[in-house]
């Protein structure tokens, strides 16, 4: 690691925030992958439009990620973006979903984003009174993921606007904590 961060951060501070990031750098490269793969395997009547949605949110992952790999590497840290580190990191279970038909996956999805935007949410509570650089990053990237759960939302609501996986976000707050 190296000797230097960014200038008027206290020793301890650089500390949680690299932590954060590089949290958060573990989280938006597994999305990367996940949205990949349900890309590769979802099914069904409403395949073309699962399918193209996903790419440019596989896009945006992987634009966040190095976001905060590069914030890392600006702090004097060395970011890992390694599957093994990745593996070994994650405090979140397996995507659970192989091939199968768009509500299947798309309330699995839901569910990972969920988790997702409870993990930067948290980061940013820890980061936001030590370095409002990094807090915006994640503020921004949030608004963002929050976007796309609302694309995955939107074809699965129902006309009374309920959600088949309408405690997701509690699950997911419990499974962050």
């Amino acid at each position: 690691m190296a000797t230097f961060t960014v200038p008027g951060l206290e020793a301890g501070d650089v500390d949680t925030v690299r932590e954060v990031l590089q949290e958060r750098l573990t989280s938006l490269i597994d999305l990367a992958l996940t949205l990949k793969h349900i890309h590769w395997n979802v099914v069904g009547p409403a395949f073309i439009g699962v399918h193209e949605m996903l790419d440019p949110q596989v896009d945006a992952a992987h634009l966040m990620a190095d976001a905060c790999a590069e914030r890392l590497a600006a702090m004097g840290a060395s970011p890992n973006g390694l599957a093994g580190h990745l593996v070994e990191q994650r405090t979140w279970n397996d995507y659970p979903v192989g091939r199968a038909l768009v509500p299947d996956h798309l309330e699995a999805l839901d569910v990972a984003y969920a988790g997702l935007i409870g993990g930067h949410r948290a980061g940013i509570a820890l980061v936001g009174p030590i370095d409002p650089v990094t807090e915006d990053l994640l503020i921004g990237q949030t608004g963002q993921l929050e976007q796309f759960q609302w694309f995955v939302r939107a074809h699965l609501e129902g006309a009374s606007g309920v959600l088949p996986t309408a405690d997701a976000d509690r699950r997911a707050a419990a499974d962050a904590a």
